[in-house]
Parts: C-alpha cells; sequence; structure tokens
C-alpha cells in the first residue's frame, strides 16, 4: 500500500501560480503511475495529469495543457503538479493517486489516493 500526501494548495488570484507536491511513501515500483486529479463542488473528479513513476510521458487534460506541469522527483518519493496562468476554474480540490500501471484517466483505476488540497482561485 502506497500512502499519499498532498500540500501546496492555497488561494491565489487569476494568473498567479502554485506548486503542488504529493509524498508518497510505502514501497513503490517504477511501474506505478502517479496521477493528479481535482474535484470542484458538485462536479465529479476529474483527471488533470499523469505520468509514469520512473519518468516518461506525460499526459494532461486539454483544460490544462501548456498551463500546468506534472514531474517527479523519485529520490524525495514525490510527485509535482505546477500550475500556471491559473484561472478561477482550476477552483477545486486537488488529490493526487496512483496504480499498479494503468494508463488511464479513470478514478476508479487508481487504488491509492492522498487526502487532498484546496486551490482556491479568485478573479
Amino acid at each position: 500500500q502506497v500512502h499519499l500526501v498532498e500540500s501546496g494548495g492555497g488561494s491565489v488570484q487569476t494568473g498567479a501560480s502554485l506548486r503542488l507536491s504529493c509524498a508518497a511513501s510505502g514501497r513503490t515500483f517504477n511501474y506505478y503511475r502517479m496521477a493528479w486529479f481535482r474535484q470542484a463542488p458538485g462536479k465529479e473528479r476529474e483527471f488533470v495529469a499523469g505520468m509514469p513513476w520512473s519518468g516518461g510521458s506525460t499526459v494532461y487534460a486539454d483544460s490544462v495543457k501548456g498551463r500546468f506541469t506534472i514531474s517527479r522527483d523519485n529520490a524525495k518519493n514525490t510527485v509535482y503538479l505546477q500550475m500556471n496562468s491559473l484561472k478561477p476554474e482550476d477552483t477545486a480540490v486537488y488529490y493526487c493517486a496512483v496504480n499498479r500501471g494503468v494508463v488511464t484517466t479513470t478514478p476508479v483505476y487508481y487504488d491509492s489516493w492522498g487526502q487532498g488540497t484546496q486551490v482556491t482561485v479568485s478573479s
């Protein structure tokens, strides 16, 4: 079981940047896949970005392409989400998640989740 803890959320204005962190503890394997999801009030949880734990190709939701960047530091067992040019529609609770290598944007296929971190963007 992988334990995930997110941090870095906050309240910012339109156009600002934030970097979210997701610290992983427990045993991880290079074939694991990491992802960020978000959930706004009254909406379903949606995929934001994903990548293999070992690095390599990244996948982004169309709504964040060119603004958000997912990366990882294996030495620190941490995955990051750099968010630039934030918009009010980015307001949500952001979660990191991990699965055993399934390339998917569907939340149900992820095995472990963090507790979430709130991001609020005001206009």
